[in-house]
């Protein structure tokens, strides 16, 4: 199986400071659902690993969240893509869980639940904790520049092995690029 996880916002849908909280709130990057169902296209299982502090905020509760997601689910089948899975950690950064990014938890429920191997597999994310949670299961690091990517560069260590690219989309085309050749 050919897996690739992405993170929600900030990658496949504009990030806010205030928190996704609705439906309506949820609005996709331009190039991000076409650049799924290209990855679905050349045989990728695509997944969603996404912290989703604002349920432990109380800011949104589950069934708005799965709102969201459905939202986004049939944004992505409509593009042409699918979603293998949606997999989100509801807790805030100080309640000390191992689902949360940078931990490692979310991706390997994914690895567990699909029964794959992370080495190498790529995670596709705009911030810290995207890169640090691939990191710490083996897998490829990309960092995309839209979300909160332009200031995760400027943060990141220069001997990190980190690939980056100026959104899903163009992370999306390396991709294929390589199943082709």
């Amino acid at each position: 199986m050919k897996l690739v996880i992405l993170d929600r916002d900030g990658v496949i849908n504009y990030d806010s400071d205030a928190y996704i909280k609705s439906p309506a709130e949820w609005v996709s990057i331009p190039g991000s659902l076409e650049a799924i169902a290209r990855l679905h296209r050349v045989g990728f299982t695509v997944t969603v690993a996404t912290n989703q502090a604002g349920v432990a905020r109380g800011l949104f509760n589950l069934t708005a969240l799965d709102a969201i997601h459905r939202r986004m689910q049939t944004a992505v089948e409509h593009a042409g893509g699918s979603l293998a899975g949606i997999f989100y950690c509801p807790h805030g950064p100080e309640d000390g869980c191992n689902c949360r990014k940078p931990q490692p938890g979310l991706l390997k429920k994914i690895s567990e639940q699909l029964h794959v191997d992370l080495h190498d597999v790529p995670v596709i994310g705009d911030s810290l904790r995207d890169i640090e949670a691939a990191e710490r299961v083996g897998a490829r690091p990309f960092l995309v520049l839209t979300g909160s990517g332009k200031k995760t560069l400027q943060s990141l260590q220069a001997a990190r092995r980190v690939e980056v690219f100026a959104d899903l989309a163009a992370a999306a085309d390396q991709l294929v690029r390589e199943v082709q050749s």
